[in-house]
């Protein structure tokens, strides 16, 4: 278990867990260069693009294929095929995980066709549905329709990218799956700097941009499958036994992951009528709060459900709890801080990051503020994506739909009841209540899960929480109070130059990082305490 002592156990378990730490740090720091590159592309299009029509044209366009992607790539499917593919893994040949993975390309990859057909002949359709505040006069819609006809078929080819990272991440293969991102926003900056000078509608060398990178993601998976001779021979077998199984893993997952898109759907629905620009404005502070949770959150869990699947079909229930136990100690000691960090310098992130060209002094305030909302669920959102696979794992989607119906519920009526309210105080910032909808839900999400997992005794706490927590609050305080003595008001920021700008930033980031982990390790907290005994 982990402890706040150095473990003096030399078992194999001890490599195992080294190894899964090990898998972490390799998917972070592929994620971590992915996300920088997501800054840039970011950046870019905040400079030429700001908060207009153009730019809420295409994160509408672009919106629905992700929602998407959540049911027949990395969310859903993956929950649903990872487990079953596990299971191949560990107790059948490699010619039985060969068919299974062929029936399953097959299978799932007609399916994705003629969705993907169904999705580019009704674009009209959809942006009516996802943005009914662009049906007008202003142009948003047919942008939004033409653009959509290029970004759906995005959908097809990024789901068969996270069918191929499944795979691989179930071999313990976890750098070329995370690289894919990076590949995503390399070709859109490219789009935005290179192609949208050049034709007639810039904004649509983005959505072109979006099918290309799709085609070269799936490509770039193919050497590495072929590494673990499990490169897919598409076959029709609906009735395959592992694909049956995943079947049934996926539709109640199908049910739950369209409770998050729900969300997102309807926070869009509501954002299309508070006014031009408002949907730029949310998609710019989300961006940023998903840079932590994205380097952190999402790398835990893409590599702790695989290892949380073979600990459940190896029937090791000790170990399948100390690993989400250690799971949900590293959240704590990483999302905490970086929620904080996003709220003390939301300001001066914000002006730092997006601040320039198209991009005004008011819509960095009104960023900044969203960031603010958005940030105060962070730990929340990383609960989520270490709790729920808990469940995944053991082959149990049917919880955490049911508390993500309850999540919905909360979102939604949040959302509308804040957006009315501040729309009727004149307020110009009624987007705000959406970002703080949202975080509200994440963390009420998150609350429930644990209480699943804990009354059905799946997760029992290690020694060493109640200290634990007391050393990060400790620290915490630390750092906002190093944060604090280098605040500089809104209007130095947006006064000086990029790099006086970028030289503090990085002052301030780099003295509160150094202050919170200073406090930790005089407060006794030792890396070993983090190491993992699990055998995964």
């Amino acid at each position: 278990m982990p402890t706040d002592h150095p473990s003096r156990d030399d078992s194999p378990s001890r490599s195992s867990g080294r190894l899964l730490l090990k898998s972490t740090s390799i998917v972070s720091l592929m994620t971590l260069l992915s996300r920088i590159l997501g800054l840039v592309r970011d950046v870019v299009f905040a400079r030429l693009f700001g908060a207009s029509i153009v730019m809420d044209a295409f994160i509408v366009a672009n919106r629905i294929p992700n929602m998407l992607r959540r049911f027949f790539g990395e969310g859903a499917f993956s929950q649903g095929f990872v487990p079953v593919m596990a299971r191949y893994r560990e107790r059948h040949g490699h010619d039985e995980a060969q068919e299974f993975v062929d029936a399953v390309a097959g299978t799932f990859g007609l399916l994705l066709f003629l969705v993907t057909l169904v999705g580019v002949v009704a674009a009209p359709i959809l942006v009516t549905l996802v943005a009914p505040g662009f049906v007008g006069d202003d142009g948003s819609f047919d942008l939004a329709t033409a653009m959509l006809r290029f970004t759906f078929p995005y959908l097809f080819f990024v789901s068969l990218t996270a069918f191929a990272a499944g795979i691989l991440n179930s071999y313990g293969k976890f750098a070329a799956a995370a690289f894919t991102p990076v590949i995503l926003n390399v070709v859109l900056i490219s789009a935005a700097l290179w192609l949208a000078p050049r034709i007639d509608e810039p904004g649509m060398a983005l959505a072109y941009g979006v099918f290309a990178a799709g085609f070269v993601q799936l490509l770039f998976q193919l050497p590495f499958l072929a590494k673990v001779h499990l490169i897919p021979r598409p076959r029709w077998h609906i009735r395959h036994d592992g694909v049956r199984r995943v079947g049934k893993l996926m539709l109640p997952a199908i049910f739950g992951s369209s409770v998050a898109q729900i969300n997102v759907l309807l926070g869009g629905v509501i954002a299309s009528f508070l006014g031009v620009g408002k949907i730029s404005l949310l998609y710019y502070s989300d961006r940023l709060m998903e840079f932590p949770l994205g380097l952190f959150g999402i790398a835990l869990a893409t590599v702790t459900l695989p290892a949380l699947s073979r600990q459940h079909a190896n029937q090791s229930s000790s170990d399948f709890s100390e690993t989400v136990d250690w799971s949900m100690k590293l959240v704590l000691l990483i999302a905490l801080p970086a929620a904080v960090g996003l709220i003390v310098l939301a300001e001066p992130l914000v002006a730092t990051i997006f601040y320039g060209g198209e991009f005004s002094a008011l819509d960095v305030e009104l960023t900044a503020l969203a960031l603010q909302a958005f940030a105060i669920g962070l730990v929340g959102f990383s609960y989520v994506k270490i709790l729920a696979p808990a469940f995944f794992a053991r082959e149990d989607t049917k919880t955490p739909v049911r508390i993500g119906v309850v999540a919905l519920v909360v979102n939604f009526l949040l959302s509308v009841v804040f957006a009315v309210w501040l729309t009727r105080a004149g307020s110009n910032a009624a987007h705000v209540g959406l970002a703080l909808a949202t975080s509200i839900a994440a963390l009420l999400n998150a609350a429930l899960l644990y209480r699943g997992l804990r009354q059905e005794r799946v997760l029992r706490h290690g020694s060493g929480w109640p200290l634990l927590t007391l050393r990060v609050v400790i620290a915490n305080a630390a750092m906002i109070a190093c944060l604090v003595y280098l605040h500089r008001p809104l209007d130095w920021w947006l006064a000086g130059s990029i790099m006086q700008r970028v030289g503090w930033l990085g002052l301030a980031v780099t003295a509160g990082v150094i202050a919170y982990f200073a406090v930790l390790v005089v407060a006794g907290v030792r890396l070993s305490a983090f190491r993992l005994h699990a055998r995964g």
